[in-house]
This record gives structure tokens, sequence and C-alpha cells, in this order.
């Protein structure tokens, strides 16, 4: 078998480039893990739509327009997206104490992503409903 001899310096090249390739779709499966692990079960990006449609909100209006989920759940969901940056949490001085939560700028950014998944769940509504 005729083995095709290439110069050492382009073999080199093609192991960088493939390296390269490599390690750049290594960086992006991590960054969609880092994503899911931020997003993923059933009520963070709920949480984040209500709170990028309707705007800022006390715990109990939160518990309220998050069909479905209890107290303790709710708190635990806001403390992640607190501790991930994507909301802030406000202690308002009232008596009772109240607090109120909002979207950072930085919880703005996945707009663009929930809106794209509200598209696909509306698109995905209506496709489902004309099957029956």
């Amino acid at each position: 078998m005729n083995d095709l001899l290439l110069p050492e310096n382009l073999t080199t090249k093609r192991l960088d480039i493939n390296e390269k390739s490599c390690q750049e779709q290594n960086r992006k499966i991590l960054a969609a893990r880092d994503v899911m692990e931020i997003l993923s079960g059933k009520w963070k990006i709920q949480i984040l739509a209500v709170l990028m449609y309707k705007g800022n909100m006390r715990f109990m209006d939160l518990l309220r327009n998050v069909h479905g989920i209890g107290a303790k759940m709710l708190s635990k969901e806001l403390h992640d997206l607190e501790i991930n940056q994507l909301l802030t949490r406000t202690v308002l001085p009232t008596k009772p104490i109240t607090v109120d939560y909002a979207i950072t700028p930085y919880g703005k950014t996945l707009r663009p992503v929930i809106n794209t998944l509200v598209s696909w769940g509306l698109t995905h509504r209506k496709t489902i409903m004309q099957q029956d």
C-alpha cells in the first residue's frame, strides 16, 4: 500500500486544526451543560418568564402566578436563580417584611431564549390542537 508522504509541518497543522476544533466542540458542550444545570427543572424558566412578562413581583404574587409550585420549591428555585445572578431579591422595609424579586440585566440576556421557547410552545400547542 502506498502511503502518501506529507511534509512534517502540514501533518502538524492538520493535527492542530483538528485539536482546536475538538477543543471548541468540547467548550460548546460544556456551555450547554452549564445552561442545563442553571435552567433545568420544571420551574426556573417559568419563574423567569413570569418576571420577564409581568415585571417585578413579591413572593406571594409569584406563588400565585407560577401555577402548581409550592412555597418551599419556589423559595429554593428563587435562591438558585439569585445565586446565578439571574434575579435580585430585595427586602422591603415594610411590616410585615415583604420581598421583591426582579430580573437582573444579566438575566434579561435570556429574553431571546425564553421568547424562542414561548414561540415554539405556541406553535406546538396549535399543532397538537389541530391533530385532535
